[in-house]
């Protein structure tokens, strides 16, 4: 009971405030999350890539990755194939499954529940979702008319992706920033992730889903919320990463569908009202799964 009373609760207020907040429209939540995207998530990028010198674990963490995504992009091929689902169908399963919300739920969660070192690991992992989201994730949600190059062009755009090279160009020089300016970077850093958080909330209290495909929303929410941190279980097995780092990755692989996805959805047409759905039914869900994901980690 105390992981929900100490880990969950807390994260999922936030959340409410951010919902309710939405529900009363005192805020455009494109403008809350524009604050978020271009000032305060560039910020705690550059600072953990800044204060993070390359590792065997940082390299774990990128394979981990890699291996995921390709997991779960096979998975929902083979479904696609058994159960003959048509194209869009396929696209928003595969959308639905393989990004999760490790940003927004992810980085809070697993800062709660493991602390700082394991945070800093977090943060690596949420930005290379996030440039996976704009990239494959686009191209997955528009492949019919969107080539690969043109994904790539999105992500040299974004933020954080300017964040991070630059704090990996100022880490490998050892360039020494002052304090004060540090100072700054950090207000600025420690500032993101409460507010993605209200961003979060305010996302899904956009969400309208019409009519649920229960059987489609039940794969997917099977899928995204039980076997996807089995598969990152076995992914940490063969690449014999720490009980921190497998932890961090688990539990990250273990998060909901991203709210994002559900943009990038309804944005490229790509099966919205299924993406949505799922986003929000393994939103509510995750509460439960992540309580006893937590406790079998003895948080």
């Amino acid at each position: 009971m105390s992981v929900f009373l100490n880990v969950l609760v807390p994260i999922v207020l936030i959340f409410a405030a951010g919902f309710f907040l939405q529900k009363k429209q005192l805020l455009e939540v494109g403008s809350v999350s524009a604050v978020a995207l271009y000032i305060l998530n560039p910020a705690l990028v550059f600072r953990t890539f800044y204060t993070t010198e390359p590792d065997a674990d940082l390299f774990r963490i990128v394979a981990f990755t890699m291996l995921f995504l390709l997991v779960m992009l096979l998975l929902n091929k083979l479904l696609g194939i058994l159960m003959k689902w048509d194209q869009e169908k396929t696209s928003g399963m595969t959308l639905s499954t393989t990004f999760m919300n490790s940003g927004n739920y992810g980085a809070p969660l697993v800062l709660f529940a493991f602390g700082e070192t394991a945070f800093s690991y977090s943060i690596i992992f949420m930005v290379i979702q996030a440039l996976l989201m704009s990239t494959v994730g686009v191209y997955i949600a528009n492949r019919s008319s969107l080539a690969a190059a043109d994904a790539f062009r999105v992500v040299l755009k974004m933020p954080v992706f300017h964040a991070l090279i630059v704090g990996v160009l100022c880490q490998a020089v050892q360039l020494n920033i002052t304090e004060s300016y540090m100072d700054a970077v950090n207000m600025l850093a420690d500032a993101a992730i409460p507010v993605v958080m209200i961003v979060l909330g305010m996302q899904l209290a956009k969400i309208s889903v019409s009519s649920l495909d229960w059987k489609l929303v039940s794969i997917g929410t099977t899928i995204r919320l039980v076997i996807s941190p089995a598969a990152a279980y076995l992914l940490t097995l063969l690449l014999q990463t720490d009980p921190t780092l497998s932890a961090v990755l688990i539990v990250s692989a273990a998060m909901p569908t991203a709210a994002t996805i559900a943009m990038i959805a309804v944005q490229f047409n790509s099966s919205p009202n299924l993406v949505s759905s799922i986003t929000l039914v393994t939103t509510l869900c995750s509460v439960p799964s992540l309580w006893i994901l937590l406790t079998l980690f003895g948080v």
